[in-house]
């Protein structure tokens, strides 16, 4: 199974695809879209737009998963982080891709096995997990493949507990 995990923003969203087997993982392509702050906003989500509508057009994938939304101080911030999010969530619609949503905390569960686990710890562990001989670069790469991650194991989880009903 092919997996593309997107951790979405507004000024840099981060994107990696892994191949796995549910019980192994690898990284098949990681980085990050960057876009100009000063750079009108429905701008910078149409570069988000073209860039991820181009990665999966070269990259064929079974499924989508995006960071979810978590509890912003800052209104204009958690307004920005969700158009980021619907133009992630948009373009995997336009390519017909199964699309799954995890919480920053669900992530650092699937990952760390501890939902307030610090950054770095997830990005230890996401590069231990494919292993990798670094950290992937950008910090934004390393969270997308972490949502891809969390995106297998859950998907995992599903399965079993969808064949033990069927027993």
């Amino acid at each position: 199974m092919r997996i593309l995990g997107i951790d979405p923003g507004s000024e840099v969203t981060g994107y990696g695809i892994i191949e796995t087997d549910g019980a192994t993982h690898r990284a098949v392509l990681f980085g990050a879209i960057r876009t100009v702050a000063r750079h009108p906003l429905h701008k910078r989500l149409l570069r988000i737009h073209e860039e991820l509508c181009a990665v999966l057009g070269r990259e064929p994938v079974d499924a989508v998963a995006v960071e979810g939304m978590f509890h912003a101080v800052n209104v204009q911030s958690a307004l920005r982080l969700g158009h980021a999010r619907g133009v992630a969530l948009l373009a995997g619609a336009q390519f017909d891709v199964p699309l799954f949503e995890y919480s920053p905390m669900e992530i650092k569960n699937a990952i760390v096995g501890y939902g307030r686990a610090e950054k770095g710890q997830v990005q230890a562990m996401v590069r231990f997990l494919l292993g990798l001989a670094d950290v992937p670069s950008p910090a934004d790469a390393a969270d997308a493949l972490a949502v891809a991650i969390c995106h297998s194991h859950c998907s995992a989880t599903r399965n079993l507990i969808a064949k033990a009903a069927q027993r």
